[in-house]
């Protein structure tokens, strides 16, 4: 890989870890926030909530700007926005605020995975598109390694807010790092009025596309139940098993490593097999484990360790399912990469939000709410992939070609 080409995939898997990062570094702190604010732990897991569906409508909004305006304005308006909400959720005095800052932040910070993969999508075919969206993993699979473990030591030594302080000086510098070696992969659209219409028909058009949707709702149910696993792990480690909240990372960055793993096998993969079949036969594995585990809550067996197998095997199967659902859900997505990547991450994230609120609405003291909402959100993927694209394969003509 030429060294400029290196750098431009560095940088998007950077800007693409901009979501775990502020997603995985507060986690440990879950507990804590709702003591210090005084709040329920319920209240607590909604400025989770918030921050996904903040992250699933704000793509709505930055897709049509990245097709409209180029790729990096709509970019540095959105790093800007995290930037300063990430200082607002640092100063919050109580959950309410924190509650509206997350969703901004969301808001702001989504233009990064919108914009990243449109850029690659303008950059590479399909089948390198999976493969650099695998390295990407891998960089951006650092961060939920790290965040845990970070956050957890700052809360231990200096207090929640100070996550968020370190949020901001990352949202600056992801800020620095894009005007200096991005480049503009695509210029602005030349037509200047409509382009709110244009953008309404795109989205249109991708909802009636069968494969599109196959692709982007099993990709994006299967990623929810990872939310799922992510909003109620704090409680279920560190209430329910004793998990102290500075080691929690270390459990969280083993899941972690492997969903990177698995995307790394996935990259060597597709030099001899194509996405759609790797796609096919994990989402029969992702619907296998989410129910194995659920039976291994339900019945308590082998306790944290137990529950672990299942959640592992599980994690590390997203590694799989999810480069190559973006890359099948963005192929003949040309004109309107921009709109089909917002598309595709709404529907990620609002899938994510309902996931997380899910568990948080079941909360008790076991791990089966979590590990339910999981099984659900495999056996969802696996009729969404199964129908869908099923579907799409029946109705299309036998000699058509790509758009």
């Amino acid at each position: 890989m030429p060294a400029h080409t290196f750098r431009t995939v560095f940088v998007l898997g950077i800007l693409s870890a901009i979501g775990s990062l502020s997603i995985d570094m507060y986690l440990p702190a879950l507990p804590s926030i709702a003591r210090e604010l005084n709040t329920t732990d319920a209240a607590a897991q909604f400025s989770l909530a918030s921050f996904f569906i903040g992250l699933g409508l704000g793509q709505l909004l930055h897709g049509p700007l990245a097709d409209r305006y180029g790729r990096k304005r709509p970019l540095y308006a959105g790093l800007a926005l995290y930037t300063l909400a990430s200082a607002g959720c640092a100063l919050a005095p109580n959950i309410e605020t924190l509650i509206v800052c997350r969703f901004i932040q969301a808001v702001g910070g989504c233009a990064c995975f919108v914009i990243a993969r449109a850029m690659a999508r303008d950059l590479f075919d399909t089948s390198t598109v999976a493969r650099v969206l695998s390295r990407m993993t891998l960089i951006m699979g650092a961060a939920p390694i790290l965040a845990p473990l970070i956050g957890g030591q700052v809360l231990q030594f200096v207090g929640w807010r100070w996550i968020f302080w370190g949020l901001t000086a990352f949202g600056a510098m992801c800020f620095a790092m894009s005007v200096r070696w991005l480049p503009e992969t695509r210029a602005a659209a030349r037509q200047a009025r409509h382009w709110l219409a244009t953008a309404w028909h795109n989205y249109g058009a991708l909802v009636r596309d069968r494969e599109f949707m196959g692709n982007a709702l099993a990709g994006g149910v299967s990623q929810a139940g990872m939310f799922a696993y992510i909003t109620g792990s704090p409680f279920v480690f560190i209430n329910l098993y004793g998990v102290d909240p500075a080691h929690y990372g270390w459990l969280f960055g083993l899941n972690a490593c492997g969903i990177i793993a698995g995307s790394q096998v996935n990259a060597h993969l597709l030099r001899k097999r194509r996405p759609a079949d790797v796609l096919r036969r994990t989402n029969n594995l992702v619907a296998v484990l989410g129910l194995l585990m659920l039976a291994v809550a339900s019945l308590k067996l082998g306790g944290l360790i137990g529950l672990m197998a299942p959640l592992f095997a599980y994690v590390t199967s997203l590694g799989f399912s999810q480069p190559n659902a973006v890359a099948e859900a963005l192929n003949r997505q040309h004109q309107r990469a921009g709109a089909a990547s917002a598309l595709l991450g709404a529907l990620q994230f609002l899938a994510a939000a309902s996931a997380g609120a899910a568990v948080g609405l079941m909360h008790a003291r076991s791990a089966v709410p979590m590990a339910a909402v999981m099984a659900v959100c495999g056996v969802l993927s696996w009729c969404f992939h199964t129908v869908l694209i099923r579907r799409a394969a029946q109705a299309a003509p036998p000699a058509a070609g790509p758009a």
